[in-house]
């Protein structure tokens, strides 16, 4: 299993990498309190408005794919791997920043 962590940590790092072009905009938005991160590995929509909608579905678009791609190369679920992913990028979120916590509810770090 340690294999398959290390393997998703780098994963979660290209990640990271992939959305530099959004940087700006994805920090921006999660600084507005507009997206944050939920318990499931992907971004959630705070405050509806066209354009934090729009970075959201595409942020998540790209990570489902990844997400899959994690899941076949490593021969683990969907599950497991949006599990940690969820895990990574809600320890690294900014203190400030929104999170889902496990009742669903949006609170700051």
């Amino acid at each position: 299993m340690t294999n398959i962590v290390k393997k998703l940590t780098c994963a979660l790092l290209a990640i990271t990498m992939t959305f530099s072009a959004w940087a700006i905009s994805l920090d921006n938005a999660k600084q507005q309190g507009l997206i944050g991160e939920m318990q499931n590995g992907y971004l959630g929509l705070v405050v509806d408005n066209a354009e934090a909608r729009s970075l959201v579905a595409s942020v998540n678009e790209k990570r489902k794919s990844i997400y899959l791609n994690l899941a076949r190369k490593n021969n683990i679920t969907m599950a497991q791997v949006t599990a940690l992913a969820a895990e990574k990028a809600l320890s690294k979120t900014q203190t400030g920043h929104l999170i889902q916590n496990t009742a669903g509810q949006w609170v700051k770090k």
